[in-house]
């Protein structure tokens, strides 16, 4: 079981709360180096974030893995933009077999860092260079077993980017902050779902909502 909010402060924190192996915490690693060398010419993640990049966005992707049910294989991220959460998803889930991840990133240049870290790390993941609703791209990912976004969108306009990829059992998993209950009011105007709210593990305040039986209104 993963450790609780405030305890990752570091790579050393994250190793010992997280339990991954020593192959997946190197492959993490390498991950963070690349950030850190592509961070000086495309603004990948908040500056101010850089000192904490640890707890607030490896961490904060990591929980999302175990809140999976394990025999899940087929995901997407969406608006992955640096790899957050997709990327070290996938990174945690190279021992399962047939574990694939979509991410779907418009932005070019993060494309490109994407690629790179999955060419270094060697992740299962594939990336979709295009907007989260064109038709190549729903496409070519299709139906996925779990579905996830952070930082993306307003949650109304979020379930509506995700519904596509949504079959009969899928799970969304969406990072979010302190205004979730003026979203949901919002989104429920037009969406039917169930939910479920899990405290983070990362940031005080932060909810992972867990979205089932997505449907319209």
């Amino acid at each position: 079981m993963m450790g609780e909010a405030g305890q990752v402060l570091d790579a050393e924190s994250f190793f010992r709360q997280s339990h991954v192996s020593r192959e997946t915490m190197e492959r993490l690693s390498d991950y963070e180096s690349s950030l850190r060398k592509w961070q000086r010419s495309i603004n990948l993640v908040s500056k101010s974030t850089l000192d904490q990049v640890w707890q607030r966005h490896f961490w904060d992707s990591a929980q999302l893995f175990e809140l999976a049910p394990s025999s899940a294989r087929k995901w997407v991220d969406l608006g992955s933009g640096a790899g957050f959460p997709g990327l070290v998803i996938a990174i945690m889930a190279m021992e399962r077999p047939g574990f694939e991840m979509h991410l779907v990133e418009s932005d070019q240049r993060k494309s490109v860092f994407l690629r790179e870290v999955i060419r270094l790390t060697g992740a299962p993941a594939q990336v979709h260079t295009g907007r989260i609703e064109a038709p190549e791209t729903l496409s070519a990912v299709g139906a996925c077993e779990i579905v996830t976004a952070r930082a993306c969108a307003p949650l109304g306009r979020l379930l509506g980017w995700a519904e596509p990829y949504f079959g009969t059992d899928t799970i969304g998993l969406f990072l979010k902050g302190k205004n979730l209950v003026e979203e949901l009011t919002e989104a429920r105007k037009s969406w039917t779902f169930t939910q479920t709210d899990l405290p983070s593990r990362a940031e005080e305040g932060a909810i992972v909502l867990k979205v089932e039986k997505l449907g319209r209104d």
